[in-house]
């Protein structure tokens, strides 16, 4: 019964990556007490083969120096997310990132509880953007302004609905087609309808498209 109760859920690991010492001692202040999280304060160049790291905190990057370092990071911690945090960016330089699969921004500013809420909701699978940049996004990408599922003309089948929701939930192909029952080519083809049906040419764009237009209940956004 003790040991039930002793008992916790898996805490989310994150790695806090920056090059500024100072930076990096804020970051310890702000998060560091944080029980149901595991911080990791690292520079780049200090940067380790960790197990199971769940979110990387990307500290102020920027241009091909930001694009270079999600490449590096990717390459460590294959199935980590990427956050993306900054002073005053503007809104192309959050669109970059985005575009390069960063899955949130936060201004360094910010407050602890907000950059709680962010990690929360991208360990889940979800983006951390304002409604307002995921919309310019997906019209940047699918080339259109307008969609058809915009204004109702285009519907989802059951499966397509069903699709939709592992995607935002952040799965590969392989982990959508398991609990479905149906082969990674039929998801393939699944995803190629929905792009043709929303207006867009890549799975992240179909995503946040879903997100921003709360056409899957798994994502969230700020």
């Amino acid at each position: 019964m003790s040991q039930r109760k002793r008992a916790r859920k898996p805490t989310v690991r994150v790695v806090v990556v920056d090059s500024d010492p100072l930076r990096l001692l804020g970051f310890r202040a702000l998060l560091g007490s944080k029980a149901e999280f595991e911080f990791i304060f690292s520079s780049f160049s200090d940067l380790g083969p960790y197990n199971h790291i769940d979110i990387v905190l990307l500290g102020d990057q920027r241009g091909q120096t930001l694009f270079d370092n999600v490449i590096k990071l990717k390459a460590l911690y294959q199935d980590a997310q990427i956050i993306a945090t900054g002073s005053e960016w503007h809104e192309e330089a959050i669109l970059a990132a985005l575009e390069c699969g960063v899955k949130g921004y936060l201004d360094v500013a910010a407050a602890a509880t907000e950059f709680m809420s962010a990690v929360r909701a991208v360990s889940r699978g979800s983006v951390w953007f304002s409604r307002q940049l995921l919309s310019m996004f997906v019209e940047r990408t699918s080339g259109e302004v307008k969609s058809p599922s915009v204004d109702g003309v285009v519907a989802f089948t059951s499966r397509e609905k069903e699709v939709l929701e592992l995607l935002v939930d952040g799965r590969s192909n392989k982990e959508i087609g398991q609990p479905l029952g149906i082969k990674i080519r039929t998801v393939k083809a699944h995803m190629s309808r929905l792009m043709r049906k929303v207006g867009v040419h890549n799975r992240i764009a179909l995503s946040t498209f879903a997100i921003s237009h709360s056409l899957a209940s798994s994502g969230k956004i700020e």
